[in-house]
């Protein structure tokens, strides 16, 4: 009996803490199925007087969702892509080569985590404003638009990233050197003995960092705001502004949008959820 009272005070607290992340999903999905009399009123409701599915109908009408919702998926989809072969490899390179400056370099690699995304954003912008022979630029980067306002524009920023090679890098580390030794022996190049041994045992930290990227290109709002002005080009998460003007938000269109747009992490999570957490847990800090 003396054993069982940690667990359920620990389940309580777990519950409790559950309760408190839920709650904001649920007043989104509740709020998304109110009328705007339900929201303005002095007194607040929380369960919808009248339940209004025409919400979900009336705010997908409004804009080129399906543009929208492509521009997302495509930009996420080559970003995971990109970020999985790049982080893999530059992971597995500094965990298991020995090179000249290789610490050195994972040590500046690093120094990236502790930069804020605002200090880079106008130097960013700036290269790719003036990126050779892209958007009617010369080889001098010059006369045109270079890959703003493009896709390359929302992708290039987000392919690489320090935390994807320090993950990789962490997780690889917990081999063996015998390994190794065994993939020379029989011949395998580095090249092969990356693909062929440590890929195919690698699915928890690429659920991973799956999940990590798929999130942050996903929800990305201020990148997308500044490197693009077409409505041909916008992304879920610009969309979303044009439920407010200049006089109020219209709360409960804006809820049905975003309850539509949190769907798809929602199944990328449940998916990739064993994974992820075996990932974080394996690749934590080794020597």
């Amino acid at each position: 009996m003396e054993q069982t009272k940690p667990k359920i005070a620990l389940s309580i607290i777990v519950l409790i803490f559950t309760l408190l992340m839920i709650f904001p999903f649920l007043l989104m999905v509740l709020t998304s199925l109110k009328t705007m009399g339900d929201i303005m009123s002095p007194s607040f409701i929380f369960f919808p007087k009248t339940i209004v599915w025409h919400n979900y109908v009336e705010a997908m009408s409004r804009g080129n969702w399906g543009r929208y919702f492509f521009n997302s998926l495509f930009v996420t989809i080559i970003t995971v892509i990109v970020s999985l072969l790049l982080n893999s490899i530059a992971g597995y390179s500094f965990a298991r080569l020995n090179f000249k400056g290789r610490d050195l370099l994972f040590l500046i690699s690093l120094i990236g985590l502790m930069i804020p995304p605002q200090v880079t954003m106008i130097p960013v912008f700036l290269i790719l404003r003036h990126v050779p022979f892209a958007g009617g630029n010369d080889f001098l980067g010059q006369g045109g638009l270079g890959w703003i306002n493009s896709y390359m524009g929302l992708i290039a920023p987000y392919v690489a990233g320090s935390f994807g090679v320090f993950l990789f890098r962490q997780f690889y580390l917990g081999f063996p050197k015998e390994l190794d030794d065994a993939a020379k022996i029989d011949g395998l190049t580095r090249f092969q003995t990356f693909m062929y041994i440590y890929v195919p045992v690698s699915k928890p930290i690429f659920a991973t960092l799956v999940a990590l990227k798929a999130t942050q290109s996903w929800n990305e709002y201020t990148w997308p705001l500044i490197v693009t002005n077409a409505d041909s080009m916008k992304t879920v998460q610009l969309a979303l502004t044009m439920f407010r003007d200049e006089t109020q938000v219209q709360w409960n269109l804006l809820m049905s949008a975003t309850t539509l747009i949190i769907l798809p992490l929602l199944v990328l999570f449940l998916f990739t959820q064993k994974y992820f957490v075996e990932g974080i847990v394996t690749s934590g800090i080794k020597g």
